[in-house]
């Protein structure tokens, strides 16, 4: 499994995910601009000593992580879909994507794939949940779709 970040803002969140991808053999795609530097010992404590274990890859646009991986399964963490994350099949090899925290991912990318766009419905109070616990959920239910092939 692999999880992506576009764009992340947040250090805390992506030394969470970071450790959560080491301890479950997901590898950890980062999109730039990333809104903290990686040598930041933020995202160290987040990652605990799990950090230097991450299979990350640090991609500079968009447009480079999508020609590294051309043909790729990838899956859209949104609220701006009905489609459940519950409700898809995934693979092994699947990627899923996550927005920055401030913003989510863009407009133009969702509009592309629609069918691919899914989500971890909630009560309408809030905006939506923190990112590093919307990585956990569903990279928790793909791994269970796989029988946690860990």
């Amino acid at each position: 499994m692999h999880i992506v970040l576009y764009e992340p803002e947040i250090p805390y969140n992506t030394g969470n995910i970071g450790r959560t991808c080491v301890l479950t053999g997901a590898a950890l795609h980062l999109i730039r601009p990333l809104g903290f530097s990686l040598s930041e010992g933020q995202i160290r404590r987040a990652g605990l000593d799990y950090w230097h274990l991450v299979d990350l890859r640090v991609w500079d646009s968009w447009k480079d992580f999508l020609s590294a991986n051309p043909g790729i399964s990838l899956w859209y963490a949104t609220t701006k879909t009905k489609n459940k994350y519950t409700d898809v099949r995934y693979q092994a090899d699947d990627y899923i994507m996550f927005g920055p925290e401030s913003r989510g991912i863009p407009e133009e990318i969702l509009r592309a794939a629609p069918s691919r766009c899914v989500t971890i419905p909630m009560i309408p109070m809030g905006r939506s949940l923190n990112l590093s616990n919307s990585a956990a959920v569903i990279l928790y239910e793909a791994l269970r779709q796989l029988n946690f092939p860990l």
